[in-house]
């Protein structure tokens, strides 16, 4: 079994070999700080249980939770947030209402990709910017986890001791460098940025798996490393 705390001291360890190296939550995390500023309004677009508004906390003015599942709302861990029940390709909200959408771990699971980017910008302020994680569908883990999806929920709790509740499926329909540099292009965002980021502790279940997966890190094409950090920005005088 892979508990989360035993992956946070995994990759604490992976980090002090590799100074330089960050975990893709707190690059996300970091790119969300140097793009937010006072009074915007944020929509965390498939919040879940707590998200990046949970960790932002009174550095955001304005929030506001969107996701499809109620019972990740109702037990949202910051009960006064304002929230909402919704689908990303039919954003219940008007125009311009956004300087800020953020979305992570939420991307795999769209549908109509399509659909959601045309929401995304429609809901966006020009000037507004669109910040993402989301595991890249290149990665080999990514490709192995779509063969094994009639299993997921069962392998995530037996391995990752989460619950089968926080186990939805996903189709990665927009995870992959090109797909997303496409599918911002046909809508009008502008992609201002793409990092790809390497994780070696995701099959560390003994110390032998996890030199492995670290020796294999240095080996991997950037296009193809476990995870996606990106922003995409609603250009200036665009047309709605």
């Amino acid at each position: 079994m892979l508990p989360l705390e035993k992956q946070n001291a995994l990759r604490a360890h992976y980090q002090k070999k590799h100074p330089d190296w960050r975990p893709a939550t707190v690059v996300y995390e970091q790119t969300i700080r140097r793009c937010l500023a006072p009074g915007m309004r944020v929509l965390d677009l498939g919040c879940g249980r707590g998200g990046a508004l949970e960790q932002l906390g009174e550095a955001v003015a304005h929030p506001i939770g969107l996701d499809p599942d109620f019972t990740s709302l109702r037990e949202h861990r910051l009960p006064i947030l304002p929230r909402a029940v919704g689908l990303a390709s039919a954003l219940p909200f008007a125009a311009e209402s956004f300087d800020l959408i953020l979305c992570s771990w939420t991307l795999e699971h769209v549908a109509e990709p399509e659909r959601t980017f045309w929401e995304i910008r429609r809901v966006l302020r020009p000037g507004g910017r669109f910040i993402f994680l989301s595991p890249n569908a290149a990665n080999p883990l990514t490709v192995l986890n779509r063969l094994l999806r009639p299993l997921q929920a069962t392998l995530v709790r037996r391995l990752y001791a989460r619950r089968e509740a926080d186990t939805f499926p996903p189709v990665y329909r927009a995870n992959t460098r090109r797909t997303l540099t496409r599918l911002m292009r046909d809508v009008g965002l502008q992609l201002e940025a793409l990092d790809s980021i390497q994780d070696p502790t995701y099959l560390a279940f003994t110390p032998v798996l996890y030199y492995v997966a670290a020796w294999f890190s240095g080996w991997t094409p950037k296009w193809t490393r476990v995870h996606l950090v990106g922003i995409g920005r609603r250009p200036e005088g665009n047309l709605s």
